[in-house]
């Protein structure tokens, strides 16, 4: 792989950005409002609107795959705690 394309692929890696509502280590908190925040998006403004994008970004850079995972099985099954 050449170098220009492996720096490339470097720049395009991101985390979440801080959030002052989660000024805490323990982004938790961040996680699963981020995927919340994502899911009420999608249905209230559709599927292909590109603002939740945001969201989907930040809950996939923090939340470990097993809770987002669970999650999803948990709307799945009408057995997610939280309100979407």
């Amino acid at each position: 792989m050449p170098l220009a394309a492996a720096a490339l692929k470097l720049e395009d890696l991101k985390t979440a950005p801080f959030d002052p509502r989660f000024p805490n280590t323990n982004q938790t908190r961040y996680c699963y409002q981020s995927y919340v925040d994502y899911h009420r998006c999608q249905k209230i403004r559709g599927q292909n609107y590109a603002p939740c994008d945001y969201f989907k970004k930040v809950f996939h850079s923090i939340c470990p795959n097993a809770w987002v995972e669970r999650w999803d099985q948990q709307r799945e099954d009408g057995t997610f705690p939280g309100n979407i």
